[in-house]
């Protein structure tokens, strides 16, 4: 049993099960049993359902009436429909940002390119998040933000399929690096191109 300090209980065990989800440990489609994580985690169950409802509200996890919190499947095309969206949000990001740099994201990645081989996959997308927002906040729209913000649970989820297309993190950290740069030196042209061509998801 894997039992979680008393301090904050409900934020303690909300953040390892995000770790689990945003790590792929608990997959697409799996249920979360109030029962069996109240006995995995050694907490009482109103704990694990406020855990879940924090999940819950963040758009990790769905709950349907009679059935288990579970986390939903984000498909290919659920991607592409994404993508579909995404992409002019973040066009009027790079016409905005374009010919300047923004140290939040390249904060961001650095944080990224830190981590230890051994970190869980929920970091290397926490921070992959942080880097696009922090671009998207960098305009300065609050309408944009807000826009950007209500896709970001579908995003993170769809981050978890990066994991096994990226099995080395170099190769993602030197893409977004790439990307910096591109936005920062410019001119608008260049630096729309480039986070148009980013916004692809490459398949596993």
């Amino acid at each position: 049993m894997t039992s979680l300090r008393p301090v904050s209980t409900v934020q303690a065990l909300a953040a390892a099960l995000r770790e689990r989800v945003l790590s792929g440990d608990i997959g697409p489609g799996a249920s979360l049993p109030e029962q069996e994580l109240s006995a995995r985690y050694g907490v009482a169950r109103p704990t694990v359902r406020e855990a879940l409802a924090v999940l819950v509200h963040e758009g990790l996890l769905r709950r349907e009436r009679n059935r288990s919190a579970y986390v939903p499947e984000v498909t290919l095309a659920d991607l592409a429909d994404l993508m579909y969206v995404r992409r002019p949000l973040e066009d009027l990001m790079a016409q905005a940002v374009a010919g300047r740099r923004v140290p939040e994201a390249e904060a961001a990645l650095d944080r990224m390119g830190a981590l230890p081989p051994d970190a869980p996959w929920a970091a290397v997308v926490a921070e992959h998040m942080a880097l696009h927002e922090a671009l998207i906040l960098a305009v300065g729209s609050p309408r944009l933000e807000r826009l950007y913000g209500a896709l970001a649970a579908e995003s993170r989820l769809g981050l978890v399929r990066l994991r096994d297309v990226y099995p080395d993190r170099d190769e993602l950290v030197s893409e977004h690096r790439d990307l910096l740069e591109t936005i920062a030196h410019g001119p608008m042209d260049a630096a729309r191109r480039a986070v148009r061509d980013h916004l692809h998801w490459r398949e596993s």
